[in-house]
């Protein structure tokens, strides 16, 4: 794993999921990027229903980027049955602004479409990171997860499906996936629709050289990033059977691997914590989630171990 903590560059923070009057949000797409802008983020993709009852929108953000805030493009597309019958959803970023629709007139599956798995496949050889998205509101199996081969991420979170149903989460498809072998990174989101307080609640923070679509969507695609609700994550270190976690002041340190394997540490304002990682000898993976006195919590990536 490349050390996202020492690498060159600067740490950018950004939202990879966002609606606007292009499809169902409430907002016009100049007015979420302003938002989003005075909001403190680097930059933002706003991923808009990819189906035809919108007319197939790829938001056009570019004139709203500027020397400070820039914009990649995007959409959440959508094709298929999932094995709940329900249509896919899948979460695009970096899609060509000429991206070709499949046949998907609605929110509904239609036979003969084009697969879910077949999009996410043609959407990641047109270039874009692929995620697949909010799997708990989905009721998404763990086939079905599994099916979605050109995945680089799973959302992990998505501050609207906390906010509008409580179903927030996606560790347990991912973890499941990790513990297969699958190299897959785990992605923060709003899935910001502006119609309820569904913005502004999970981010992701980009390690890259430069604030510009293209190395933003390369940093992406290499997994260097983190994803927080507040917390900062400034250092993540093996050695001598344990891993040192530095951060922002936080109360607990959390890490997990396959099945039941967890170990956390408590405590008061701890920026430096070390967590023996003796109960992970048959995990390949681990990963850390930082958690602050509030509740807010930051999640790395896995670590190979």
């Amino acid at each position: 794993m490349t050390d996202i903590f020492s690498a060159p560059g600067t740490f950018w923070r950004g939202n990879l999921h966002t609606h606007s009057t292009l499809s169902d949000g409430v907002l016009a797409p100049e007015e979420v990027c302003r938002r989003y802008k005075a909001e403190g983020y680097d930059f933002l993709a706003l991923t808009d229903h990819f189906i035809g009852l919108f007319n197939y929108p790829i938001a056009d953000t570019l004139p709203f980027r500027d020397d400070s805030f820039t914009t990649i493009l995007g959409a959440e597309i959508h094709s298929g049955a999932m094995q709940n019958g329900e249509l896919w959803h899948i979460l695009a970023v970096g899609l060509p602004a000429d991206f070709a629709p499949s046949t998907s007139p609605d929110f509904a599956a239609h036979p003969d479409q084009e697969t879910g798995p077949e999009l996410a496949a043609r959407a990641r050889a047109a270039g874009a990171f692929v995620a697949v998205a909010h799997p708990q509101w989905s009721g998404m199996t763990l086939d079905d997860a599994r099916s979605i081969e050109a995945a680089h991420a799973v959302e992990i979170y998505n501050h609207g499906c906390a906010m509008g149903c409580d179903r927030p989460d996606g560790f347990h498809t991912a973890d499941l996936l990790l513990s297969e072998g699958r190299k897959l990174t785990l992605v923060a989101t709003d899935d910001a629709h502006f119609s309820e307080p569904d913005h502004f609640g999970g981010w992701v923070m980009v390690k890259a050289e430069r604030n510009d679509p293209e190395a933003l969507l390369q940093a992406l695609k290499e997994g260097m990033f983190y994803s927080s609700q507040g917390p900062e994550l400034r250092g993540i270190t093996i050695a001598d059977g344990k891993v040192i976690v530095t951060s922002s002041a936080v109360s607990a340190v959390i890490v997990q691997g396959h099945g039941s394997a967890a170990t956390a540490r408590h405590g008061q304002s701890m920026t430096v914590t070390e967590v023996p990682l003796s109960r992970f000898a048959n995990s390949p993976w681990i990963r850390i989630t930082v958690m602050d006195k509030s509740g807010k919590r930051a999640w790395s990536n896995p670590v190979w171990l």
